[in-house]
């Protein structure tokens, strides 16, 4: 364990280091790229093209999606073909998270199929040591709408509450093999209208395969206004039942949903009124959990370089090495490099987020994402400078 550091050393302004694995014919792939992500009328029309391309099967249409975006932001149609991504990241010290990023058809039969897919990805994990974590959606396992009527305090009828404990059996099945296999496992965040749902399985299994460490996270969106509380809330149960709280920490991905669904349906909007706000409860929410590293474990899951930094000089106050286990930044595959492999650099424990599965199934994901999350789409701006910049420094 290196001697814990006295103040922060790392830079997310060099893009020599940003952009090592990068040859000079992919940088400008991805000037190109970023180039056309800046035009929001291009991004728009060119999404829905390229979504109704896919689907009418018009020849050549995959080929071009594979390798442009889908070559850029996933890290292949299977996990085989993620292996290569896997091993270039661990040449950088940065670790894979492997994001199967199929949405399930509604079905019993694509949930198992989906739970499978999951429990492989853990398989993989084990005893990788490029490979930090896994992730998986409830709803990827589990029916939504039971999610959204169990929170409501709706009954079940016989045939739901058989669908319901099936897709129960399923989130443990998950997090009982990440248990067995001792690979930590996140659980990400979804819709606010059936999140407690989900809050509450994860916490069950937290309660239930924490006892000696963080396996389970739990997944925090700090663009609502209640999360932080939520934070609190679970590490005080956490310390009192004595079991360890795992917290990936986001800002958010459904934000225009979220404001939409509450004006339909009649309620207050559960975001915070401005982005200011937001990035103020996020950095609240980094200086509790470094406080607080009894009983929990953190990831920075954030494009934000202010919020990056303040946890470097967080770890730094409380005297904490930069590869502490109980603390990660995670950025998506593709994007924010300058942050990731700056940090990796420096000795932080880093990880991406690598989305993978048949283009046709992956493209409706990545895209609406990137129309639902303000922040990755304005980061496209910031990437175009940065990649500009390294090809200057290149031909200089």
């Amino acid at each position: 364990m290196p001697v814990p550091q006295t103040k922060p050393v790392v830079s997310f302004d060099n893009t020599a280091i940003a952009f090592a694995a990068k040859s000079s014919a992919e940088l400008r792939r991805m000037y190109a790229l970023f180039a056309a992500m800046n035009n929001k009328t291009l991004v728009s029309f060119g999404g829905g093209m390229m979504k109704r391309a896919l689907g009418w099967g018009i020849p050549g249409a995959k080929t071009a999606v594979k390798y442009t975006i889908f070559q850029q932001f996933c890290g292949g149609e299977t996990i085989d073909e993620c292996k290569p991504v896997i091993a270039e990241l661990g040449r950088y010290h940065i670790g894979t998270i492997l994001d199967y990023s199929v949405e399930g058809e509604g079905s019993e039969q694509s949930f198992d199929a989906t739970r499978d897919e999951l429990l492989r990805t853990i398989d993989l994990a084990a005893g990788n040591p490029h490979i930090p974590f896994s992730v998986f959606k409830v709803t990827g396992v589990a029916d939504s709408a039971l999610l959204e009527k169990v929170q409501a305090g709706k009954p079940l009828s016989a045939a739901e509450q058989t669908r319901y404990d099936r897709g129960l059996e399923r989130v443990d099945a998950i997090c009982r093999r990440a248990f067995e296999k001792k690979v930590r496992v996140f659980v990400d965040a979804e819709e606010s209208w059936f999140q407690t749902t989900i809050d509450d399985l994860a916490r069950d299994m937290m309660r239930r395969y924490n006892r000696e460490r963080a396996i389970v996270w739990n997944t925090y969106q700090l663009y609502r206004h209640d999360r932080l509380d939520g934070l609190k809330a679970d590490y005080e149960l956490g310390v009192a039942e004595g079991y360890y709280v795992g917290a990936k920490l986001v800002r958010g991905a459904y934000m225009e949903k979220e404001a939409r669904t509450a004006s339909q349906r009649g309620y207050q909007n559960p975001i915070n009124p401005t982005k200011a706000a937001t990035d103020q409860l996020y950095n609240e929410a980094l200086r509790f959990s470094v406080a607080h590293l009894d009983r929990l474990a953190i990831c920075a899951g954030t494009h934000n370089e202010d919020s990056s930094r303040l946890l470097t000089e967080l770890m730094a106050e409380h005297e904490l090495a930069p590869n502490d286990e109980r603390i990660w930044f995670a950025q998506l595959y593709g994007m924010s490099d300058n942050l990731s492999y700056n940090l990796a650099h420096a000795g932080y424990n880093t990880a991406k987020y690598v989305p993978y599965g048949p283009v046709e199934a992956v493209m409706p994901y990545l895209l609406r994402r990137a129309d639902e999350n303000t922040a990755i789409a304005g980061q496209s701006s910031r990437e175009f400078l940065l990649i500009k910049r390294e090809i200057e420094r290149r031909k200089a």
